[in-house]
């Protein structure tokens, strides 16, 4: 069966061709705004689902990948800063704190309609930083396209004290175990095939 991601992230797509296995990507258009009253892992696994959905009339013969991600420090979900200052913001309120990202991936067999999803936790504690190491950072990264201001797989891991994780592709945006063990289920032996 053809391999399907759900995604305009390029992040997820260089995660994907790490398991070599031929895949095509196709955009989803969904509306990600929350729901009022939605926990951030909830949040996640709808928009992971429906991003799925979005592509079943195209793939009918199918396994179409979901991903998304939401990210909460405290009670305060943040997205993409988008610009230097938003992520200077986000930098400076997350600095000495721990915060969660929740990734939520969904493997949609589009022939059966069989779905199998899961949220993915990261507690990620980001150091103490000085505003001049913060904009150090961001003249040198400009991580501008990524929840949190701060890209693991990079630099951003130097802002890093710790995290906690049972899969660390997760962070990134795709959560490469997991991800193995759905494919395992549906017949898809990424090592064999």
């Amino acid at each position: 069966m053809k391999l399907v991601l759900a995604s305009t992230s390029r992040y997820r797509r260089e995660l994907l061709s790490r398991l070599k296995l031929p895949f095509e990507v196709v955009s989803p258009n969904v509306d990600e705004t929350p729901m009022p009253y939605e926990t951030p892992s909830a949040t996640a696994l709808r928009l992971s689902v429906l991003k799925a959905q979005a592509v079943i009339d195209q793939f009918p013969e199918a396994l179409i990948i979901g991903s998304d991600q939401v990210l909460m420090l405290e009670e305060e979900q943040l997205g993409k800063p988008g610009n230097y200052e938003n992520a200077f913001q986000q930098l400076k309120k997350m600095q000495g704190k721990a915060m969660v990202f929740h990734t939520a991936l969904t493997l949609l067999n589009s022939r059966t309609g069989h779905a199998q999803t899961r949220d993915i936790p990261t507690v990620v504690h980001i150091r103490n930083l000085s505003d001049a190491q913060i904009e150090a950072y961001l003249k040198k990264e400009e991580p501008y396209d990524c929840a949190g201001s701060a890209k693991s797989e990079s630099l951003g891991i130097a802002l890093m004290e710790r995290m906690e994780s049972p899969d660390p592709t997760a962070l990134i945006g795709l959560p490469l175990m997991t991800l193995t063990d759905m494919l395992l289920r549906e017949g898809v032996d990424v090592l064999s095939s």
